[in-house]
């Protein structure tokens, strides 16, 4: 490919035919050489055989003396495109410059080869367009309303030898530029200007030609953006040699110059207010300068917002060019004059407040009858405020019961005063509110309690809709002017400020109500002081000096504060020695009486003396309590517990304060003997099934008494660890009466509880198993005749547990699983030997014949 490359200096293919007195362009471009890659070129020109030159971008005196003026004057120039190409101008060109051009360019090549210059030939033609429009020599005015027709027509012609196309532009100025409108091309096209193409698609906008080479443009619906003037731009083209279309020369001519008058449609008020009841007054007029016969057509519209289109307003009412009026009850729309259409709407409502505009088409008759719409325009919003008749009343709240303890009741009343105006189509509801008191100067937002709507329905806020459900709150309508807020049982959350809303509502023509006035009433407070309930309980020992089997008597005293018609609950407690087993917690319920008067055993499980205990209430404050014959194993603190009660709501009683009265002591004085509990056991660590024997001894100490003068309950119980840390199991029981009781049990293994002697029990557990393994205690009540022969219960005695453990015995586990399987071995090893000796003896048996063989002696090889 290198060594194909030449330097290629190229100009247009020829004839270049061009109309004298226009600007001729010749381009020169260069390629495919060396050097730098700035190039300059030298222009000549020949009429017959010799060429002169013009001019050089390189040098200043190549120019021949013959083309030197024009050359100076700039009538003749060069300019260059790039670095490889100029463009040779001429102005105003002659028919002296035809000729041939050539375009040379010198060498910076290494070497030379390819073309350094080309020709190419020009030929000058006479101008024989011609372009004009009316008949008169300046371009007329016109005035048109808007949706009239713009017609216009211009003459175009051309007498050239050569054959030339016409390209016939339809232009209009806006501003200080042209724009296209619609064009015929030289090639016989239609071509729509920028903005033009709808207009040209829906038939408004044609290029009509006629007759003497003339071409006419038809708008029509003008608007104003077709205002202002109008030229016939014509350009000759002609097709050159390499078959592509070149323009030779271009000329327009103005032709008109056209104002278009604006249909406007306004409503003659701006924003509008008016009374309820009154009537609403409107007018749609329409501006327009059209002289002839129209017909307007009228539609009003009302919508809520002014950003509203047509399709989301409300039509209200219509008028067609025939004056037809669509029907309506309380809407009219009348024709006051030519273009004038007026809207009346009578009774005016709340409801009507918003936005009214009209829109109107223009309609002209054509030649055939038939009626043309030329213009349609839609009016600004206009903003109508419609007040309603607010009725004059004032709202007063008073409350006509106030709580001076918790659980009152309360009741507000909201009256309706100094009403005014107020017709039969107004309605009064109610809303109630509270505002929580704040010592601080901080804001407290108000909450809703409740609210009524125009028919009267209630409904319920938050704060009060649970207690309103449950009666507690109650809202009611006492009169025509009154309102009612009822607190069955106020409490302390109730305290606070509270204040009612009278809302007026009025009624409109389609039987709605509408809100149209909010009056609120001076807050009422609902307050109380409050101090801390206060309770005191004192008890009083009636006996100071007793001994066992005789009655125990006290009485509780009670006094309270603060607490609106109190009434008390007591339960009698017993604090016992820690050396008492039966209640290892230290504190005893044993009986109580609440509010109501209804007494209840608590934890009192000494069925003998069920009827032993009595609580009963001697004064409204006063409570006695007795305990018939009294045990030892009653000694002990004994206490009042007092909680007082407050009416609550719903006829439910609320908890107040609760009191604790000072102990009052139960001791027995007594030289009696001193009882002593071990447990004993021969055989601590026994085998799986074998028998355990667990002892419980009693010893006494001091006085001595005779077997038939004490007696005995005895409690064997088991915790099953090694550290006592579990909850212990009863296992049996003994009573002093001999009635054994026994436990449910789990596994194999029994029990058996008997008495071995007056102060030996034993517990015996057969066939042990690994659960019955733990520490093992018995708890014994002694119980002591005394000598008016009333039996004594002395505190419960446990003795220090002995840890009983149970191991397996492994030769007994596996004697007998042992003896089977040797036996059954044995019974097997038989059998095999049995069924082999029988098969080898009659089943496997064979007769074998032997052949007899001759039996002799060797020889030695000696005498071989």
């Amino acid at each position: 490919l290198a060594f194909c490359r030449a330097r290629i200096v190229r100009v247009p293919k020829g004839p270049l035919i061009r109309v004298m007195g226009t600007e001729v362009v010749i381009p020169c471009s260069v390629s495919d050489y060396d050097g730098p890659s700035e190039q300059n070129f030298d222009w000549e020109f020949s009429r017959e055989t010799d060429f002169v030159r013009i001019v050089s971008t390189w040098d200043s005196t190549f120019t021949s003396e013959e083309y030197q003026k024009r050359v100076g004057h700039g009538d003749i120039k060069l300019r260059r495109s790039s670095n490889d190409a100029v463009e040779l101008v001429i102005r105003n060109i002659q028919p002296t410059d035809q000729g041939r051009y050539k375009c040379s360019t010198p060498s910076t090549d290494a070497t030379v080869q390819g073309n350094y210059d080309a020709e190419v030939q020009v030929k000058v033609i006479s101008d024989g367009l011609s372009v004009s429009g009316s008949k008169a020599r300046s371009s007329m005015s016109l005035k048109l309303s808007e949706g009239d027709s713009i017609k216009l027509r211009c003459s175009a012609i051309t007498t050239s030898p050569e054959h030339t196309h016409l390209h016939v532009t339809w232009q209009i100025k806006s501003g200080s530029t042209w724009r296209d409108i619609l064009s015929l091309t030289h090639e016989g096209k239609f071509q729509p200007g920028p903005g033009y193409e709808e207009r040209y698609r829906n038939g408004d906008i044609r290029l009509d030609t006629g007759v003497n080479d003339t071409y006419r443009l038809s708008v029509s619906q003008a608007s104003s953006v077709d205002g202002g003037a109008y030229r016939c731009l014509v350009s000759e083209w002609v097709r050159g040699a390499d078959s592509s279309w070149q323009k030779i020369q271009e000329k327009s001519v103005e032709i008109a110059s056209v104002a278009i008058q604006r249909t406007d449609v306004v409503i003659s008020t701006s924003n509008v207010s008016v009374t309820e009841r009154d009537s609403l007054d409107l007018t749609c007029n329409i501006t327009t300068d059209r002289s002839g016969i129209f017909q307007a057509e009228v539609m009003w519209y009302f919508s809520a917002s002014p950003d509203d289109t047509l399709s989301d307003a409300q039509v209200l009412l219509s008028m067609d060019r025939d004056s037809v009026v669509s029907d309506s009850t309380l809407i009219s729309l009348s024709h006051v004059d030519r273009n004038s259409y007026r809207l009346l709407v009578r009774d005016a409502d709340v409801e009507d407040s918003g936005y009214y505009f009209c829109q109107a088409a223009v309609w002209v008759p054509l030649h055939n009858g038939s009626w043309h719409k030329v213009v349609e325009r839609t009016s600004a919003p206009v903003s109508v405020v419609v007040t309603a008749l607010e009725p004059d009343y004032e709202v007063f709240l008073n409350a006509s019961k106030t709580p001076k303890f918790s659980d009152d009741p309360t009741e507000l009343n909201c009256m309706i005063t100094n009403a005014q105006d107020t017709e039969a189509n107004i309605r009064f509801t109610v809303s109630w509110y509270y505002r929580k008191r704040l010592r601080s100067d901080d804001v407290v937002t108000e909450e809703l309690l409740a609210t009524m709507d125009a028919d009267w329905t209630l409904l319920l806020g938050d704060r009060s809709r649970e207690r309103t459900q449950n009666g507690e709150i109650i809202f009611s309508k006492k009169a025509v002017d009154t309102f009612s807020l009822r607190i069955q049982w106020t409490s302390e959350n109730d305290r606070g400020d509270y204040f009612c809303v009278i809302s007026a509502w009025s009624r409109h023509r389609n039987n709605s109500w509408v809100k149209s006035k909010d009056v609120t009433s001076a807050s009422v407070s609902i307050f109380w002081a409050t101090q801390d309930y206060t309770l005191t309980v004192e008890a009083v020992k009636l006996k100071p000096f007793f001994v066992a089997g005789h009655t125990f008597e006290m009485t509780c005293k009670v006094s309270s504060k603060n607490i609106k018609t109190p009434r008390y609950s007591v339960l009698i407690t017993a604090e016992k020695p820690l050396t008492d087993q039966s209640n290892p917690n230290g504190t005893t319920r044993i009986i109580s009486l609440n509010q109501d008067s209804v007494v209840r055993l608590e934890d009192w499980t000494d069925q003998t003396r069920v009827d032993g205990v009595v609580l009963e209430k001697v004064q409204e404050n006063e409570f006695r309590y007795r305990m018939y014959q009294t045990q030892i194993s009653d000694a002990g603190l004994y206490r009042c517990v007092v909680t007082a009660w407050s009416p609550g709501g719903g006829g439910m009683w609320r908890e107040a304060v609760n009191g604790l009265s000072n102990p009052i002591q139960i001791d027995f004085q007594t030289s009696g003997p001193v009882f002593n509990v071990s447990v004993h056991s021969d055989s601590p660590t026994i085998y799986q099934g074998e028998l355990a024997d667990l002892l419980c001894i009693v010893t006494t100490e001091g006085m001595a008494l005779e077997p038939d003068d004490m007696s005995f309950d005895v409690s064997w119980f088991a915790v099953r660890s090694f550290a006592l840390d579990r909850e212990p199991v009863l296992l049996a029981s003994l009573d002093r009466r001999g009635i054994v009781t026994q436990s449910r049990r789990n596994g194999s293994s029994d029990l058996s509880l008997e008495r071995i002697s007056p102060l030996e029990f034993r517990l015996r557990v057969h066939g042990c198993e690994d659960h019955d393994f733990g520490n093992h205690y018995c708890v014994v009540t002694p119980w002591v005749r005394s000598a008016t022969g009333v039996w004594q219960r002395e505190p419960d005695i446990k003795a220090k547990p002995i840890f009983l453990s149970v191991k397996m015995d492994v030769l007994n586990a596996f004697k007998y699983p042992l003896l089977i399987g040797i036996g059954l071995a044995t019974v097997i090893g038989l059998l095999s030997c049995l069924i082999g000796y029988c098969s080898s003896r009659w089943c496997c048996k064979k007769e074998v014949q032997e052949t007899r063989r001759e039996r002799r002696r060797l020889m030695s090889m000696e005498m071989d």
